[in-house]
């Protein structure tokens, strides 16, 4: 039987954690939660709902996955599939089980849930959040021929693949590093379409423009650093 864990960076997201973790489904081990200096009830109510609560106090949303990944490193036994969710209850998290699929059926090494239009809610993408996914996976398939079509915080991947990828963005810049390296690594990936509505909260990187900006510079960093990179 597969192990699975998932991890949750979580900032001030006390009225949605614990929806998200119930939600999630039987078949996961554990829930960390990862709260990246919250100053609310998210801590309590994560804990109170059963999840692992660990605390970054380091803002950004890298930092918070990598102490995630630093402490299942440390436990004796080890995953098989890491899942990364956010805490906003953007994502439907029952959609677990398609999302883990084929890699425990076809030996997939990567899934992203893809936020396809037809299955989003109206306005729970905003649209520098729409752009910034088209720019982002069009100059990836420009320049590494991938078929991404978004950059989904809901994803799933083999736990040795992930330390393979040796991840080191501490912000922003998270989701799209994996990416890309994955397609560096020839790693094996799939997109299944998901669900996606309103989240719960003000979203602390596209409901700012200040956390927009951010992160469309942090993106396109990442795919020209690895434009150029042998």
């Amino acid at each position: 039987m597969s192990i699975i864990k998932v991890i949750i960076p979580a900032y001030n997201e006390a009225d949605s954690i614990a929806h998200v973790i119930n939600e999630i489904p039987k078949i996961v081990d554990e829930v960390i939660v990862v709260s990246n200096n919250s100053s609310d009830d998210t801590e309590s109510n994560a804990k109170n709902a059963g999840a692992t609560v660990l605390t970054e106090p380091q803002k950004g949303y890298g930092y918070a996955c990598l102490k995630g990944m630093d402490y299942i490193a440390k436990q004796v036994t080890k995953p098989d599939i890491i899942v990364f969710l956010d805490g906003d209850y953007s994502d439907y998290p029952e959609e677990l089980t398609q999302i883990v699929a084929p890699i425990l059926e076809n030996q997939i090494d990567f899934v992203i849930g893809a936020r396809v239009k037809r299955l989003r809610e109206s306005g729970s993408m905003t649209s520098p959040q729409i752009f910034g996914n088209w720019l982002a996976t069009s100059l990836m398939r420009i320049m590494f021929g991938s078929t991404f079509t978004d950059l989904g915080p809901f994803r799933a991947i083999k736990y040795d693949k992930l330390l393979a990828l040796r991840m080191e963005d501490k912000t922003y810049g998270w989701t799209v590093e994996m990416q890309l390296k994955v397609l560096k690594q020839k790693m094996s990936y799939i997109e299944i379409p998901v669900k996606y509505r309103n989240r719960i909260g003000i979203s602390k990187v596209s409901g700012t423009v200040k956390g927009a900006i951010f992160a469309g510079v942090k993106i396109l960093t990442w795919i020209f650093k690895y434009s150029f990179k042998k």
